[in-house]
């Protein structure tokens, strides 16, 4: 716990048996109050793994994509009594150890949304980024800024933490079931003006980790600029979407810089 605050760690799993082990043994659980895996129906031993290491586990029947998972791993948190919720993939491509930096900074009360970004510090290209997803991602993060008024410094990081207010509040439900999901969800962060710091997280590139191939990344990027279109022609009054339709924060979304900038 953090200031009596219930700390729980989400990992959305698909064919992770090789690096699960490694991954859960580094979470600082002298921290954490619970782990959460959710397996989506993966074809090897994801899901007895974790039971084997004792960890709560919830097997989706068939696949149902990333952004399902991610939706099914919010909720069973929420339903464990989580106020702080930190997503990390269990592909050990995201470094479980800055979990206590992430709560801390959640726990402060100075942000509502932290992410681990792989940008902050210049350690993506050096961690095995491959030169087109470096590239797509910084231009793509360029062009969301840009729509949606905002200065991060990435927004395609898998690494995430949340406030239990972020996550009641943001409509997920209503998101895509597939990888832009994540776009989605932080349009949705920023449109209702939840408070977003960054922290710097290594990049880690390596044959067990998991990556999406060319066609889904490109399919991937034009769902991204389709919400960021969608959010700014919200925020003008010029069309009505669905992930949008929610209560804003007084003021407006206000979104902070990066905490090691």
């Amino acid at each position: 716990m953090i200031g009596g605050k219930r700390v729980v760690v989400v990992l959305p799993a698909y064919n992770a048996e090789r690096t699960l082990e490694q991954t859960l043994r580094e979470i600082p659980f002298d921290l954490v109050d619970d782990a959460i895996v959710i397996d989506d129906a993966s074809a090897d031993q994801t899901a007895a793994l974790a039971r084997r290491l004792g960890v709560t586990t919830i097997v989706h029947e068939r696949n149902r994509g990333y952004g399902a998972n991610q939706k099914t791993c919010y909720r069973a948190a929420l339903e464990r009594g989580a106020d702080i919720v930190v997503m990390l993939h269990a592909d050990y491509q995201y470094t479980p150890k800055l979990i206590p930096a992430m709560a801390y900074l959640l726990g402060s009360g100075e942000f509502d949304v932290v992410l681990g970004s792989r940008i902050l510090g210049a350690g993506a290209m050096r961690g095995g980024m491959p030169l087109y997803k470096y590239v797509s991602n910084r231009a793509l993060t360029s062009l969301q800024n840009l729509l949606m008024g905002a200065k991060l410094s990435e927004y395609h990081t898998g690494y995430r933490a949340f406030t239990r207010e972020v996550l009641e509040t943001v409509p997920l439900a209503r998101n895509s079931d597939d990888f832009v999901f994540d776009a989605q969800m932080l349009s949705q962060i920023l449109y209702a003006g939840f408070r977003v710091g960054e922290v710097t997280c290594p990049a880690k590139y390596f044959p067990e980790a998991s990556s999406i191939n060319f066609p889904r990344s490109v399919r991937y990027g034009l769902g991204c600029l389709v919400t960021a279109v969608q959010f700014r022609l919200s925020r003008w009054g010029l069309g009505r979407f669905k992930v949008f339709e929610m209560e804003r924060k007084a003021g407006g979304a206000k979104t902070h810089a990066g905490a090691n900038r």
